[in-house]
């Protein structure tokens, strides 16, 4: 099975589908990766805040690294000019590759200016160390001022999106301004999975509830990274092609929204490890 790609303003083509690898520690994301590159996937998501790069690099080595589509993050701790290089850097080496396809700004931080980061990442880019840059939880106000600054296309805004927090406006605005948005948590950490339109429509269509939240997400233009340590879930979570949902049922999934995050909300502990903010 082939997964769909969106064209990135480099040319480079983004998988729809990738594998998520949040919380996934080095022996269980080993085990993950593996069975999704052996499988249909060729999009890898992980971030230096989740602390399993190295053991994707182990993994990454027996693979033919241009066939593969590599996405890593900066902590927000690290984001003034000399620390993005390093942070850069550092994931490189224990990725065990010399580029990045998509690197991202994991989180706002206010307290570094997002001109200095951007600088940095146009140097990476130049230097052929990243090949497209990103945000990750940006708000539109917060996009716009990067699209504004940055002298290299915004790629992508990676942000919560499932079917009880859907962001319309984001959406629309990320997509109109020719920003990938990609959905983290696209299942809400599993807590769409129980609901009853959900479960209703995965016997409906004889899929799991995970195949219809993550195909009415792709039927958005909207490139999902499930995550899932099991190797019958990896691969049914990219099964998601040669079918397609009735315009009804997407729209009573449409209907699910109740504005609830279940890691996007305005109170962060900013010390903890993803933020990378010391107190």
């Amino acid at each position: 099975m082939s997964v769909p790609t969106v064209t990135l303003p480099s040319g480079d083509e983004l998988p729809t589908v990738g594998l998520g690898t949040w919380d996934l520690d080095d022996d269980t994301v080993r085990e993950s990766v593996r069975t999704a590159l052996d499988g249909d996937y060729a999009h890898v998501d992980t971030a230096e805040g989740y602390h399993n790069e190295g053991g994707i690099g182990d993994v990454l080595a027996d693979y033919d690294r241009d066939d593969l589509f590599l996405t890593s993050k900066v902590l927000p701790g690290n984001l003034s000019y000399g620390s993005v290089i390093q942070a850069c850097e550092r994931s490189l080496d224990r990725l065990g590759t010399d580029y990045l396809d998509l690197y991202l700004i994991h989180w706002p931080n206010p307290a570094i200016s997002l001109r200095e980061t951007l600088d940095a990442m146009e140097t990476l880019h130049d230097r052929g160390k990243i090949r497209n840059v990103g945000v990750s939880n940006f708000s539109g106000y917060q996009l716009s001022n990067a699209l504004h600054i940055s002298d290299v296309p915004i790629a992508v805004n990676q942000i919560e999106f499932n079917p009880q927090f859907q962001r319309p406006d984001l959406v629309e605005y990320c997509q109109s301004e020719g920003v990938a948005v990609e959905a983290a948590a696209p299942l809400a950490r599993t807590a769409v999975l129980g609901d009853d339109t959900v479960r209703e429509l995965a016997d409906d269509y004889d899929k799991t509830p995970a195949q219809i939240v993550l195909r009415w997400a792709v039927e958005k233009d909207i490139v999902v990274l499930p995550k899932s340590s099991s190797a019958a879930h990896i691969a049914e979570n990219v099964d998601l092609f040669g079918w397609e949902l009735a315009p009804e049922d997407h729209r009573r999934l449409d209907e699910l929204d109740r504005k609830e995050p279940v890691y996007d909300t305005l109170t962060r502990d900013w010390s903890r490890d993803v933020y990378g903010i010391p107190e």
